[in-house]
């Protein structure tokens, strides 16, 4: 099935609190870190890079922010808030070379909320790069069948469908999925040259239009 959504409204954004803006240096961003396992372990293997790791559950954010202050990755920024007002006010456009979604809650009863079926999907392909990537991680078939259905149909992406290997271990849901014997699986979407969005000029909310959202 594939599902007609609206156009998300990014200027209603409130920003979220304690916000700190960043610089329009090209950089990776993680939605729902968790307890960072998969951000230390990025970043570890990929000094040259810069990465935002983003959780919204606080217990979560506060272990990933205890364990990167243990090993200290001067590439990894932690950010506690909700992913979608922070990127909207934060992220600049084409900024991203990679987004990063592993294991996002599916939503059994919210079809609407999964993120390639969110309007807000569209705002976040527009702050990838040309060529960026956003890697999409599930434990459930259904889920990854859909993601790829609507990267066909909805947002014409190109995009590759992998098997994660059983000793993948990026995650904590990842390890505890492989050790049970499920199939974790992956969409690898790429933004295409000439790829446009309708927000595709749309600038941070940090700026001049922070107050007005707010």
């Amino acid at each position: 099935m594939i599902m007609l959504i609206r156009q998300f409204q990014a200027q209603r954004m409130h920003a979220p609190r304690d916000f700190q803006s960043i610089s329009p240096e090209p950089i990776c961003v993680e939605i729902g870190a968790g307890k960072g396992k998969h951000a230390l372990l990025f970043t570890r293997n990929n000094p040259e890079r810069q990465l935002i790791a983003i959780e919204r559950t606080r217990e979560k954010f506060l272990a990933m922010q205890k364990q990167h202050a243990l090993e200290g990755q001067s590439n990894l920024q932690t950010v506690h808030a909700d992913a979608l007002p922070w990127v909207v006010h934060a992220l600049y456009p084409a900024q991203v070379e990679q987004f990063f979604i592993l294991y996002p809650n599916p939503e059994p009863h919210n079809p609407a909320q999964r993120w390639a079926n969110m309007p807000f999907f569209e705002f976040l392909i527009s702050r990838l790069q040309t060529g960026g990537t956003i890697t999409l991680a599930s434990n459930i078939p259904e889920y990854i069948d859909e993601a790829e259905q609507q990267m066909k149909a909805l947002w014409k992406l190109p995009y590759v469908k992998e098997v994660i290997p059983q000793d993948s271990a990026r995650t904590h849901f990842e390890i505890k999925y492989l050790e049970r014997g499920e199939l974790c699986q992956q969409l690898i979407i790429t933004k295409p040259e000439g790829y446009s969005t309708r927000f595709d000029e749309f600038q941070p909310l940090h700026g001049q239009n922070a107050t007005a959202a707010e």
